[in-house]
């Protein structure tokens, strides 16, 4: 399968076979090559190979995905167009043009997404289970549903009419809505009331019936019962409508007296932000459809999208629900890592190994990140514990173990980002929550967010105090800790210990003068130059017969000086393997600028999440994992963090994944030089993708693992080996 493409001619090289790298041609639009990503994406929900309800879960996806497509980036532009701004990308388009080249996207995107879904529901009657109205239901069903709605939903639900006398209410974002028309019986004048869908933690999208096999919309219930809400008025019409409302509404910090209130005004303000978009049913009156575009303020031509069938299609998550381990992936238990399945310390572990790479969810986050922060907590040698959030889950064990920390005496410092979109109002939850039990809780550098993943122990070791730390690809939460491939180094290296000391030093004062990093690389100040740096580098090896090669892995590809250097590289022959997830700016394969370059972007069971920098170095090898992708955003107003991987054992656990995933035949898409992406085929049906690669390889080290700790306990027990005090 390919998928689109971005609407730019292929440049061609000029009549000396030389490309201007100033060209807006030879880059690729952010907007659109993400929204390439989410046709990727929606393959799975079309590909026979995925299991039935995993193919259902891809289009919950792509639908939430949509959403926050329309909050942050055509939000972003409207702003842009509203402020007549007239900057051009380096693609060469306006706020206006990649509007409107977006929306026609996302237009094909939905048809295809709709219709996908549409086609996967008689699969799922073959299977026992149903999608159906109100009105397809049998009585029998009906009076069940009907039961149900009246016991538990209806005294949630609050109609509201709009006339002289009462304003258009007031519509929440991404809030599903019943607009009624109404007449009193005998009269001809029309009436209007909106009943907004309550649909919340509580309250289920699809009500269920025929032993919890039939699933029935909630919107599809209330409008069948209106009587309820409207009784003795004759009921003309009843349509539906979805609110997308902006979501970008951050103010400037640097002159804001307190950062909290800030954000907390800016979460007021987000809640009452413009609405981008309003997605109506296709059967709605052309004359109400007007109306409502007027009382919202829109314009209806450009901003009110007719959508066939069920709006809001994030909601159909609900139906993965469904108990039949049959139709999902076989499950998958992440397993500890193999140093980490002895009881002993893990900081003894840590020392006596030197470093050790987790790679999420293939090894388990409870045994090895957790286990590290509850085993600090208690550890009477603890002093200290400092420590980046900026996701965490609900039920967030590691806050629960810095607590604890905080409780047993330890010093304990948390760089809570508390701008994060659509977490603010969670973190600054658990920064209060922190700060209750002395916990010194700051919230990071003015001007920059703190997207870095690093937690610092401090501890007295018998030899003195050392420094043990955790530098990661991916956020400190649990749940996300089993779906994303993320990736970790634990360490006392002194190096890392000593840069991070300063990392933190920066993080709690925002005093930066004269930082002197040695081991990491770190954003805003010298992560870009070093990775332009380095690139330099392999075009000089290649250049003097020592070979180059560049491989980087990442979820985003869109700094523009990154592409160029890129392209400068491949121009020179230097092997450029990029394995980016979604947004990719470069074109690979043009003859003459980037034959040596492919792109794979990975799309499976998990989601990419991870990011290693690779090079070659003329055989001194160098590997860097870190929080940071290639994107301006992040290389310029966020602070990051790349460490270097440097035991063989764990270079090897690296090139591992790299290998895997430039060469799946499954889960593998490679980009062609027009901007759009063709799927690979495997030569054979045995083959196994990347994910699955990494499951097995996990789960053959932790058996060897559990076979070696099995085989020294038994020499221990025959006297044959002997049991020796830790150096602790």
């Amino acid at each position: 399968m390919r998928t689109p493409a971005d609407a730019v001619p292929i440049p061609e090289p000029s009549a000396e076979g030389s490309f201007d790298l100033s060209d807006p041609a030879l880059y690729l639009n952010r907007e659109l090559t993400w929204l390439n990503f989410n046709f990727r994406v929606l393959n799975e929900a079309r590909d026979e190979r995925t299991p039935l309800l995993e193919r259902v879960k891809f289009i919950a996806i792509v639908g939430s995905n949509l959403d926050e497509f329309f909050m942050k980036r055509i939000g972003g532009l409207k702003q842009l167009v509203s402020a007549r701004i007239q900057d051009v990308t380096v693609d060469g388009r306006t706020p206006e043009q990649q509007m409107a080249d977006a929306l026609a996207m996302v237009a094909e995107l939905e048809g295809q997404l709709r219709q996908t879904f549409e086609e996967l529901l008689p699969d799922l009657e073959e299977e026992g289970f149903a999608v159906r109205r109100f009105d397809e239901l049998t009585a029998e069903q009906q009076d069940e549903v009907r039961t149900d709605y009246v016991d538990n939903i209806y005294p949630l639900v609050t109609p509201q009419a709009t006339d002289s006398a009462h304003p258009f209410p007031f519509v929440s974002n991404l809030s599903l809505n019943l607009l009624v028309t109404l007449r009193h019986p005998g009269d001809t004048q029309e009436h209007l009331a909106r009943v907004k869908i309550p649909i919340s933690p509580g309250v289920n999208r699809f009500l269920t019936t025929g032993e919890g096999r039939v699933f029935v919309p909630l919107e599809s219930v209330m409008a069948a019962n209106l009587d309820l809400l409207f009784p003795g008025m004759e009921v003309v019409a009843c349509e539906l409508f979805r609110a997308t409302r902006n979501a970008n509404t951050e103010k400037d910090e640097e002159s804001a007296d307190d950062l909290v209130e800030l954000i907390e005004s800016e979460l007021r303000e987000r809640r009452l932000a413009p609405i981008v978009r309003v997605a109506i049913s296709s059967d709605m009156d052309a004359v109400r459809k007007g109306m409502l575009a007027a009382e919202l303020g829109l314009d209806e031509a450009a901003d009110v999208f007719e959508v066939g069938g069920l709006l809001g299609m994030r909601d159909v998550m609900e139906l993965t629900r469904i108990d039949r381990p049959d139709l999902k992936d076989a499950p998958h238990h992440p397993v500890d890592h193999p140093d980490l399945t002895t009881d002993g310390s893990i900081f003894y572990t840590i020392r006596e190994k030197g470093s050790l790479l987790l790679r999420h969810p293939y090894q388990s986050f409870s045994t090895s990140v957790e286990r590290f922060l509850e085993e600090a907590s208690h550890d009477p040698k603890v002093r200290a514990i400092k420590m980046t959030f900026y996701r965490t889950s609900e039920d967030s064990n590691a806050v629960r173990h810095l607590k604890a920390a905080a409780r047993n005496g330890k010093q304990v410092a948390v760089v809570m980002e508390i701008k994060a979109r659509f977490d603010e109002e969670a973190n600054l939850r658990w920064a209060n929550d922190l700060a209750s039990v002395g916990i010194h809780v700051t919230y990071g550098v003015v001007g920059l967010k703190t997207h870095c993943k690093a937690i610092l122990v401090v501890r007295q070791d018998y030899d003195g105090v050392r420094r043990y730390a955790h530098i990661a690809t991916g956020n400190y939460h649990a749940g996300t800790a089993r779906l994303y491939c993320d990736v970790g180094l634990l360490t006392c290296s002194k190096k890392i210990g000593a840069d991070l000391t300063e990392l933190f030093n920066y993080l709690t004062t925002g005093y930066k003068p004269r930082r002197k990093y040695k081991r990491v690389l770190t954003a805003p100040k010298g992560l870009k130059a070093a990775i332009l740096a380095k690139i330099d580098r392999e075009i000089e090896h290649h250049a003097e017969g020592r070979g180059g090669s560049i491989q980087f892995k990442m979820n985003a590809l869109e700094d523009v000086d990154v592409c160029r250097a890129l392209y400068h590289a491949s121009q020179a022959g230097v092997r450029v393997d990029l394995i980016v997830r979604d947004t990719c700016r470069v074109r690979p394969g043009l003859e003459g600028l980037s034959d040596s370059m492919q792109v794979v972007s990975i799309v499976g069971r998990f989601l990419e999440h991870g990011r290693i920098y690779y090079f070659a170095n003329g055989g001194e090898e160098e590997y860097y994992i870190g929080s940071a992708d290639a994107m301006r955003r992040n290389l310029k107003s966020r602070v990051e963090v790349l460490t270097p991987v440097e035991r063989p054992e764990l270079r090897e656990e690296l090139r591992f994944i790299i290998d895997a995933q430039l060469a799946d035949q499954r889960a593998g898409w490679l980009m062609q030089p027009d901007g759009s992406y063709l799927q690979r085929q495997p030569e054979s049906p045995d083959h196994v993708d990347s994910h699955t690669a990494q499951i097995h390889r996990a789960e053959e080290q932790h058996r060897e693992a559990t076979r070696l700790k099995r085989r020294m306990v038994r020499s221990v027990q025959e006297g044959a080996l002997p049991v020796g005090p830790e150096l602790d």
